[in-house]
């Protein structure tokens, strides 16, 4: 078991789903993460940013590095990312360069956009002198996947091939997408239980509101958020809507068995991937993989394992609400402030559950299918999503203003979009098709975060 030593043996199925439950935490302790990409890119001429070199990725890694007092983590002694000095949190590199900030859990949203703040003014003085600049867009507009440089992270070169076999566009996903995400915490199973049913409900009306992936292969893609329907077409063994969450007998055991039936992608085995792609996790636990005879999981590997399923939102020891694409500076701000307001008032929350408790798996997969096209246009029952989506972000605001800390503001992008009826994507196919005249290299600077 070289390289696990740190982490008992998995032995039993309360182990597996202790490492679910043991993120249960008062409400005085309720935090909220958020994490986003960002595209990098050179200007004059345009093109994408090599990990090499003195002006590359690993460049402003080091810039950063220097500017924080954060650490570098590498692969194979190749730095691919910093930790800062508190629990979690930090800096990643995703398949195509795209630059991740994980950031801390904060007890407000004004915390939350500070850190953003900070960590965008360490980019602008580290990227700039580079020529690295950073894309606000779900997908990259021009560049295809063959023309994207790829990061030395070995996982990366393990599920690149395994991306081709399950999916049509996995490889578009890992090298040419970006998303903002928001980590929410839980008090027990059933308080879980209904945030998770809401979540995923909801994150279709959340992906209409942040629709902002209009552009792929130097043209409109034919969505508004070509980045959801990425998602549709990568691996639908470890994505998609989890409609068992609405089964009565549905917690954090149904969770983990769900998990035993998706496929792996790699053990880490002495600071090293070993390529088990398409393995069963069911077969690890028997001590039956070939590529391991005889080996048996660790809770750690449990919860790797756990870090690779991509369903609208992701259950560990917190929820992760995955479904809206990257956006400029206010709507990366908006997206914790949203699902906060929704989850962390009682009342709030209820009422959230009224709303879509009565949707059949039926509606709620059909939403899923449809909003990457027509985002806050599409139709459901006697109206639209943007009905929807108009009731709750009120619903957030209510439950903001009842914190009184102010946070209500950072809705504010959303309800722009509300009102003009418009989303991101649309507003800039309103300027393709005008002012640019089809010059697709003026979003570079006007997406420009």
């Amino acid at each position: 078991m070289a390289g696990a030593e740190f982490s008992p043996l998995l032995t039993s199925r309360a182990e597996m789903i202790e490492a679910m439950s043991r993120g249960g935490k008062p409400k005085s302790e309720w935090r909220v993460g958020t994490e986003h990409e960002k595209h990098v890119y050179r200007k004059n001429p345009l093109r994408p940013v090599p990990y090499e070199g003195d002006d590359g990725i690993h460049a402003l890694l080091a810039g950063v590095r220097a500017r924080t007092g954060w650490e570098y983590f590498s692969d194979k002694r190749n730095p691919i990312g910093l930790r800062n000095d508190g629990p979690v949190g930090g800096i990643s590199l995703e398949p195509g360069g795209q630059f991740e900030l994980s950031g801390a859990p904060h007890g407000n949203i004004h915390d939350a956009a500070a850190e953003l703040d900070a960590h965008l003014a360490d980019c602008h003085a580290v990227g700039g002198p580079l020529n690295i600049h950073f894309l606000s867009l779900g997908v990259t507009p021009l560049w295809s996947v063959a023309e994207i440089r790829k990061m030395p992270k070995s996982r990366y070169g393990i599920m690149t091939p395994y991306m081709d076999r399950v999916g049509t566009l996995g490889t578009s996903m890992m090298y040419r997408s970006c998303t903002v995400q928001a980590n929410l915490d839980f008090s027990d199973e059933a308080d879980m239980v209904k945030k998770m049913r809401v979540s995923i409900a909801l994150q279709p009306i959340v992906t209409a509101l942040f629709a902002n992936s209009p552009f792929v292969d130097g043209k409109p893609s034919g969505y508004l958020s070509f980045r959801s329907h990425i998602w549709l077409n990568t691996d639908n063994a470890r994505a998609g809507m989890l409609p068992f969450v609405f089964d009565d007998d549905f917690g954090f055991d149904r969770y983990a068995e769900h998990a035993l039936d998706v496929p792996m992608y790699f053990v880490i085995r002495n600071h090293e991937y070993v390529n088990v792609a398409g393995e069963s996790f069911r077969a690890f636990m028997r001590g039956e993989l070939t590529q391991l005879p005889g080996e048996k999981p660790t809770i750690k590997d449990w919860e790797d394992h756990l870090s690779t399923l991509f369903p609208e939102v992701r259950l560990k020891q917190f929820l992760e609400m995955r479904g809206a694409d990257m956006g400029n500076r206010d709507h990366v701000v908006a997206l914790p402030a949203l699902w906060v307001g929704l989850l962390y008032d009682a009342a709030v929350l209820e009422d959230a559950w009224q709303l879509v408790k009565d949707w059949t798996n039926a509606e709620r997969q059909t939403l899923r299918d449809e909003v990457p096209k027509t985002a806050i246009k599409t139709k459901f029952r006697s109206g639209t999503v943007a009905d929807i989506a108009a009731e709750i972000v009120a619903l957030a605001r209510r439950g903001l203003k009842g914190r009184g800390l102010g946070e209500e503001q950072f809705l504010a992008p959303l309800e722009e979009t509300l009102a003009l009826g418009k989303t991101q994507a649309e507003r800039w196919l309103d300027k393709y098709h005008g002012e640019w005249n089809g010059d697709l290299t003026k979003v570079f600077d006007e997406a420009e975060i």
